[in-house]
């Protein structure tokens, strides 16, 4: 399995990212993640405890983001919406550093300090009289 993994190309997994990002975009354009049978993955964590984890709403946020509707967005996963574009900082930065002479790995007290802002977030939004729910529509 890890020999045919090496054999696709770089090209073959470009095209299927790209693909993939490309029926995802779909499936937010034209469903709406803020109903509740909406054909979208449901949240483990959510399934399992009933508490909302650091990065429930990620679709509906993402949703409202391409739809601009900011405030929804911002009762989706305020914590997500803000800290979005350091992990997309990071993420970045991660594979710049594998490449030869690339740019220095994220140091690791960085992302221990995004995990337990995270933890921090779930928390906080767990609690009972928390006014940032997401808005569901039915």
């Amino acid at each position: 399995m890890i020999d045919a993994a090496r054999r696709v190309s770089r090209t073959h997994r470009r095209e299927l990212a790209f693909g993939v990002a490309v029926a995802s975009a779909a499936v937010l354009v034209a469903g709406d993640p803020h109903r509740a049978h909406a054909l979208a993955p449901r949240c483990p964590v959510k399934l399992l405890t009933g508490l909302d984890c650091p990065a429930c709403g990620g679709l509906r946020l993402t949703h409202d983001l391409v739809h601009g509707d900011v405030r929804a967005a911002v009762h989706d996963n305020a914590f997500l919406l803000l800290s979005g574009p350091l992990l997309a900082a990071i993420a970045w930065r991660g594979v710049a550093a594998e490449r030869p002479g690339g740019l220095e790995p994220v140091p690791p007290r960085v992302a221990y300090a995004l995990a337990a802002g995270a933890m921090v977030w779930m928390l906080v939004r767990n609690l009972p009289g928390w006014r940032l729910r997401p808005i569901v529509r039915d």
